[in-house]
């Protein structure tokens, strides 16, 4: 367990494995009283979505092509194993809307929606940092919110307990329940492409329109990261 939501040392240690990614971390608490306002960012932001994109040119957008080069250097096929910012994305283009899951992985979704990058939010009471960001090893797996899931050449975000996230399909252990009171958000985002800037401008837009939790610390790691947080 990391003790007082981990704000004292924000952003998380992380050691940066993979070259060309920068991860965007948030920390935060949830708020009551604002699912109505989380309803119409859902919709606002599909509405967006579908403004701003098309099926057939998503995979040359700058930011998905970028994911997609950032993936093979991995060892993933990022056809086979989609981003689930694009699959989110290609989702909401077919007509699909944000679905109703808790307001943070509501909020989360939206991130990701409007940065086009994958993104999380993890439970810090299951979560014991340093941080590595990394390929998956031969044999590696573990039990994401789609199944059992093997990581195996997937990028891979892994704690002193063992594979807790891929920017693929999150891991069951750190997801964030009814219960949850202090979050992580890290957001995986091609350095080249989108800025912690851009990440921090996007989620203060986001938290303006639905204020479903207090922003307590932000930051960054890995390329183009900043190696001091910024508070709340």
């Amino acid at each position: 367990m990391w003790q007082d939501g981990g704000v004292s040392d924000f952003p998380p240690a992380t050691r940066h494995e993979l070259e060309g990614w920068c991860l965007f971390w948030a920390a935060l608490r949830p708020r009551p009283g604002a699912a109505a306002a989380l309803a119409a960012l859902r919709r606002e932001v599909a509405t967006r979505a579908r403004a701003s994109h098309t099926l057939e040119r998503l995979p040359q957008h700058p930011t998905v092509a970028a994911l997609r080069r950032l993936y093979r250097q991995a060892g993933c096929d990022p056809t086979r194993y989609r981003p689930s910012s694009e699959a989110l994305l290609r989702r909401l283009l077919k007509g699909e809307e944000l679905p109703e899951i808790h307001p943070l992985v509501d909020l989360n979704n939206c991130l990701s929606a409007e940065l086009a990058v994958p993104a999380c939010v993890m439970d810090v009471r299951y979560l014991s940092p340093p941080f590595v960001f990394r390929a998956g090893r031969a044999g590696e797996a573990y039990q994401s919110l789609r199944g059992p899931f093997n990581l195996e050449g997937k990028p891979l975000l892994v704690d002193e307990q063992g594979p807790c996230d891929t920017p693929i399909t999150g891991g069951v252990r750190v997801k964030v329940r009814d219960d949850s009171h202090d979050v992580w958000l890290v957001a995986y985002m091609p350095a080249a492409v989108v800025s912690p800037a851009c990440a921090r401008q996007a989620l203060a837009m986001l938290l303006e329109e639905a204020p479903v939790a207090e922003l307590v610390a932000q930051g960054a790691t890995g390329d183009s990261g900043e190696t001091s947080p910024h508070r709340s």
